[in-house]
């Protein structure tokens, strides 16, 4: 037995569209200057936006290098360099290039910048040893320690050495004990300082002087004095001065026995 089915007719909704009073506008002038201000506007920075990408998807053009260096390799500078410059002339990290360039050992300093329209400019300063440390280290005019194991080191530098760290503390005293000897005509070849703390030094005439470790600048003063009053004349004869006692300083002669000026008798060097 067949059923009538009802077929339930579905209502189509229909979208209506928002109307536009154009009444509004009616008997009033629209403003096509200010409009076409504002086009163009967007369309400028629009272009710019696309120039700018355009410049940072660029490939850097060249990348030049000034300074006068002699430690520092062509073949060094590419390594570090190479990463960079594949990027885009804006998209290049200059501040990780210079800490990259920095990290070359002769390198003291490195400045980078961007010159137009696709360039790199590189500045380096190369280090300048001041003084020998320990075997083969050389030390900056800083005081610090810029290689560990020198290829080569030149025979002219001072030789500075001491426990690890003290780098920077004994180059200060040697600067500080060199320029009291420039003053008066001579120079020190070497300081050392011991795991003690003592200091001891030798001049460019050979004569050894110990400072010990405790009032060393006490001490230092009166070994100027000495070398003032007494032995810069006879200081081709001195093989070593002895600045280690409370009251005074012991003089080793290379021709005689060593001698004791304003000591106590029996009088033994401190620390």
């Amino acid at each position: 037995m067949k059923r009538n089915r009802k077929r339930k007719t579905r209502t189509k909704s229909r979208t209506v569209l928002p109307t536009i009073d154009w009444s509004i506008l009616s008997g009033k002038k629209i403003p096509w200057s200010r409009i076409a201000t504002i086009v163009i506007g967007i369309v400028a920075i629009t272009m710019g936006h696309v120039g700018t990408l355009w410049l940072m998807d660029r490939p850097i053009d060249s990348v030049k290098i000034n300074g006068a260096f002699e430690r520092v390799s062509a073949v060094q500078l590419e390594e570090v360099l190479s990463p960079h410059v594949q990027t885009g002339f804006l998209n290049a990290d200059l501040h990780a290039m210079r800490a990259d360039l920095a990290n070359i050992p002769w390198v003291a300093n490195a400045s980078v910048r961007r010159r137009w329209p696709g360039s790199i400019e590189v500045q380096i300063i190369e280090q300048q040893p001041s003084a020998c440390w320990g075997e083969r280290g050389l030390l900056n005019i800083k005081g610090e320690l810029f290689v560990k194991e020198a290829s080569h080191v030149p025979v002219e530098l001072p030789r500075l050495d001491g426990p690890d760290g003290f780098e920077g503390k004994v180059a200060a005293m040697y600067f500080h004990i060199e320029k009291r000897l420039e003053q008066r005509g001579m120079g020190a070849v070497s300081l050392r300082l011991d795991s003690r703390g003592a200091w001891e030094f030798e001049l460019k005439n050979g004569i050894q002087v110990r400072l010990g470790a405790s009032t060393v600048e006490q001490r230092l003063n009166r070994f100027f004095i000495a070398l003032d009053q007494v032995l810069s004349s006879q200081a081709e004869h001195v093989d070593y001065i002895d600045m280690r006692y409370t009251n005074g300083f012991a003089i080793g002669w290379k021709d005689r026995n060593p001698i004791r000026a304003q000591a106590r008798d029996g009088a033994q060097p401190h620390v």
